[in-house]
């Protein structure tokens, strides 16, 4: 192992016991029975009659950034301490997409088809094309290093927002002088802060119709999750407080087609209608970290979650 590489991972290892619930990775395995609550009646409508949660990975470290990849019709996520991008589809399981990643964390997937990652030990924002080639989008602001890139949402335009907590490095490490969340503009080199108020931005994502932004805040003093309204010249205004996580925190977050908002916590993943209220929950064995939706119809949605990913057919379709 070469000297950068062993220090990049001490560092990040280190990042890691910092991360929301990460003491839970450290307990018992199999606390709990995989399952679904209902909590509101609404929430019926997600699911579908074999609504099952069933485990598709195990005997990883730290699985994070699930997204699917329409191009190779797989799902991609992330093992960060591993330093792996894995694929998995149903007919071969488990396959290396890319190592090393750079501790990636976060991942999304752009109009074009092409996988942006959010990178914890590289500090930057990359881009991956379908012929494999990796280019760096941005690493710094103002011409400091970014903090810790940790997840990141596309727009229809080909806008990236994410966020920058400080997860991925050391505090003596940290240029920044704010937890930014950034956009980076289609062809800019550099992102512009669109927030600048959070304790540890961290999960993100956009609204259905695309004019809305959800960003999560797992500082351990706030635990919620602020929805933005994004205004015609991309800046943001509102930001009240969507919902609170508990137990645990929020970390990554999705959409469904109908608004609906998925929120990984301490117990799998909390459902809330497009007001805000708590009606379900997907319970996972392991607290999860992140989850997606993808598979054909676009209807399964996959959970990162410590050492495993588990996923469960709904009836309802995510947010592209």
């Amino acid at each position: 192992m070469r000297t950068a590489t062993l220090m990049a991972w001490v560092t990040v290892a280190a990042a890691l016991a910092a991360l929301p619930g990460a003491s839970r990775a450290r307990e018992p395995r199999m606390q709990r029975k995989a399952g679904i609550e209902v909590i509101d009646e609404s929430f019926k409508a997600v699911l579908r009659p074999d609504s099952k949660v069933r485990q598709i990975a195990d005997g990883l470290r730290f699985t994070e950034g699930p997204v699917w990849y329409a191009a190779e019709k797989c799902l991609l996520f992330s093992d960060i301490p591993n330093d792996t991008i894995h694929k998995w589809t149903q007919a071969k399981g488990l396959e290396v997409w890319r190592k090393p990643s750079r501790n990636t964390n976060g991942n999304a997937v752009d109009p074009q088809g092409r996988v942006v990652s959010c990178e914890h030990s590289g500090r930057q924002v990359s881009r991956t094309g379908k012929d494999g080639k990796v280019e760096v989008l941005c690493s710094t602001y103002k011409g400091k290093r970014l903090n810790s890139p940790n997840d990141a949402c596309v727009a229809k335009d080909g806008t990236i927002w994410f966020t920058d907590p400080p997860y991925g490095i050391k505090p003596d490490q940290v240029e920044q002088e704010a937890n930014y969340v950034f956009r980076l503009d289609p062809g800019a080199k550099e992102p512009v802060v669109v927030a600048s108020d959070f304790g540890r931005p961290n999960g993100i994502c956009l609204s259905p119709d695309g004019k809305m932004l959800y960003v999560a805040d797992s500082d351990r003093a706030k635990r919620h999750i602020r929805r933005f309204r994004i205004k015609a010249d991309k800046t943001l205004e509102g930001g009240e407080v969507f919902c609170t996580i508990e137990p645990g925190g929020p970390d990554g977050i999705r959409c469904d087609a109908d608004g609906r908002l998925y929120s990984s916590a301490g117990d799998g993943v909390q459902v809330f209608s497009p007001k805000g209220k708590r009606i379900g929950r997907i319970l996972t064995p392991l607290s999860a970290a992140n989850c997606a939706f993808g598979g054909p119809e676009f209807k399964t949605l996959f959970i990162t979650a410590r050492s495993g990913v588990w996923a469960v057919d709904l009836a309802v379709a995510g947010a592209k």
